[in-house]
């Protein structure tokens, strides 16, 4: 058994998009269908909720204090205090919902969507700049989930759910990724979320899977994090040193949930994270 941990004990119906704002020195994470953003200082304990109009993908930390969210109608912005919301991008689609996100280098946001029936096709991944400009980068996508880069920014993962795969782009001078192929393949339930560490490898929280797995920069499968919840759904390192793996899961669909589905796990020392960059906007 990995040498896990339960650092905020919860019942999330689905746990996502677990981020280090280093700024704060926090855990900031969501809870996607109870329509929840949670923050968790592992320093002093205390944790925070905020409760969002719809549902949310995923909430990023802004370079001037507040969030990002990435709401079921488009992406909004909160102030420093956690009010003065406006949206940023707003673009309502009946029967489609945000999903995961990430912060590129150069501080722009990659907002994934999906369909609520999770239909082909149905979803996208966008790229939106701090002025609210958005491209989108990939279409036909039927569940847009991990999204990261290499160290060096020249390499994009990102996680079609149902393909089980996880791909890798080149990515260009305009920081828009090229030449999509196959990482890896997962053969154990579904790739969900993913972190990049200090030596490039690729950390693939499994859905239905029940464990995390570490790929190397070449797509080979070098380490197993297995887990007691069935559906881990992210992982992100923090902490101080940036070497602990926080694991956020779910408990929906599942019939006779582990104790700790819906809450954050933590394996202590697991590997050298990656500063991550705030939403320059």
């Amino acid at each position: 058994m990995t040498g896990y941990e339960v650092v905020v004990r919860a019942e999330a119906a689905l746990g996502e998009g677990p981020t280090w704002d280093a700024a704060a020195g926090r855990l900031i994470w969501v809870d996607i269908l109870g329509s929840r953003v949670h923050t968790y200082d592992p320093a002093s304990g205390r944790r925070t909720v905020m409760a969002t109009e719809q549902h949310v993908g995923a909430a990023k930390p802004r370079a001037g204090g507040g969030l990002v969210v990435n709401l079921r109608d488009g992406v909004g912005l909160y102030g420093p205090s956690g009010g003065d919301f406006r949206w940023l991008h707003r673009e309502p689609v009946p029967g489609r919902r945000a999903n995961d996100a990430a912060i590129a280098p150069d501080g722009a946001l990659w907002a994934g969507t999906m369909r609520y029936d999770e239909a082909p096709g149905g979803g996208t991944l966008s790229r939106i700049t701090p002025d609210g400009t958005v491209r989108t980068v990939l279409d036909g996508v039927a569940v847009s989930n991990g999204t990261g880069w290499s160290p060096d920014g020249r390499l994009m993962y990102h996680i079609d759910s149902p393909t089980r795969r996880v791909d890798v782009f080149d990515v260009g001078d305009d920081g828009l990724p090229a030449g999509r192929r196959p990482l890896a393949h997962v053969e154990r339930g579904f790739p969900d979320g993913l972190a990049v560490d200090a030596d490039g490898c690729v950390w693939v929280a499994l859905w239905d899977g029940g464990a995390v797995h570490r790929y190397t920069p070449c797509g080979a499968l070098d380490r197993v994090l297995d887990l007691p919840v069935s559906r881990p759904t992210a992982c992100a390192f923090g902490g101080a040193d940036l070497a602990d793996l926080y694991i956020t899961t779910a408990r929906t669909g599942v019939e006779a949930p582990h104790p700790a589905a819906g809450s954050v796990l933590v394996v202590p020392g697991a590997g050298k994270g990656l500063p991550q960059p705030a939403f320059a906007g």
